[in-house]
């Protein structure tokens, strides 16, 4: 099968795997496991910051942010279009008890500077603090769309100006590092707390990294205890998210061309149109979101849920998005090469023609 449902199914490579196989460990608990101390200092060094905190998920990494920078009756603002928003359980508010701003988020994944500043909210006693910004990027649902810097840095102005913090969900930072040719520490840097996963595109088995200052960690360590996520001789899987940083960041390129061939391939194919991404049907990174209209081929009860299911027959795995009904997302990943985007181009044009 060619999986393309997303970038979280890679499994470890044999470099990988033997790393994991060999790690010094320790009990993370006490902080004393050294893998896990190394790949902490390395993502902090990498991403600007001064400390770092190894997570399981990336949820976790969010939720144990939001956690730490407000409490129960605070309010954050973020897009209706954010992972945070639609497919973390809730948990900011479930768990933290901070209120959601929800705010239109704009098709090239940055929430209106405008809105952001009417959201804010004046010192009054009916109102919530508003304690936290919570930016993404890349953007998952905005097709893999990487946020300008120059954005981000106003953005954060506006919410730093205001004494609320920024949390950036940075799940596909380093994506969007290398699609815009920029260090990644300088994304990363406009924000007071940024998460990374490893588990995406960077193809380790499991984890995220929460990092900020030495203050703020401090206080995550204690939230991450809070939601069950203190973990013991975890080196063998931090050893694998140091692996990835070393050998699997610059590769992310490949990924993004091979998103760009499947893009280009699926705009030739009837009855399927790539998304919009900035104005360009060319995605900016590894996500490739397209419309299915059975009707265009005469096929009315063909839809992305229908086309999911074809494709399966095809040896091709992909995700329908329940947006009604017609939007379906690839995502490109290291366990997939051109030979694979071809042979899921030539299931997509069989499928479409429904033999």
């Amino acid at each position: 099968m060619i999986d393309l449902r997303s970038d979280t199914v890679t499994r470890p490579t044999d470099g990988m795997r033997r790393a994991m196989a060999t790690a010094e460990v320790g009990d993370d608990v006490y902080g004393e496991d050294p893998t896990v101390n190394r790949l902490e200092a390395m993502a902090a060094e990498r991403l600007g910051h001064e400390a770092g905190l190894f997570v399981a998920s990336g949820t976790m990494a969010n939720v144990v942010a939001i956690l730490t920078h407000g409490g129960r009756g605070d309010e954050m603002i973020l897009g209706n279009l954010s992972h945070t928003f639609l497919y973390e359980g809730g948990a900011a508010a479930g768990l933290a008890g901070i209120h959601p701003h929800i705010l239109s988020t704009e098709p090239d994944g940055t929430l209106a500077l405008s809105a952001i500043r009417v959201a804010i909210r004046p010192d009054n006693v009916h109102f919530p603090r508003t304690r936290l910004l919570c930016l993404e990027n890349s953007h998952n649902r905005c097709g893999g769309a990487v946020l300008p810097h120059e954005y981000t840095l106003e953005a954060a102005e506006i919410a730093h100006g205001a004494g609320a913090a920024v949390h950036l969900d940075g799940a596909r930072l380093f994506n969007a590092a290398i699609a815009s040719s920029t260090d990644i520490a300088i994304l990363a840097g406009v924000a007071d707390s940024v998460m990374f996963c490893l588990s995406k595109g960077l193809g380790a088995p499991v984890g995220s990294l929460l990092c900020g200052t030495k203050a703020f960690i401090r206080e995550a360590h204690r939230m991450r205890k809070i939601v069950g996520g203190g973990m013991r001789q975890v080196g063998i899987l931090a050893a694998a998210g140091i692996y990835a940083l070393e050998h699997h960041v610059e590769r992310l390129a490949d990924d993004h061309a091979n998103a760009r061939r499947l893009a280009e391939g699926i705009r030739q194919i009837d009855g399927l149109r790539p998304r919009s991404i900035n104005g360009s049907s060319i995605p900016e990174t590894n996500l490739v979101y397209f419309d299915v209209d059975g009707e265009a081929v005469g096929q009315p009860t063909l839809d992305a849920f229908a086309l999911s299911s074809r494709l399966k027959d095809h040896g091709v795995l992909a995700n329908a998005i329940g947006e009604g009904r017609s939007v379906m997302r690839m995502a490109t990943h290291l366990d997939v090469d051109e030979k694979d985007i071809d042979r899921a181009l030539a299931a997509l044009r069989s499928s479409t023609m429904g033999t």
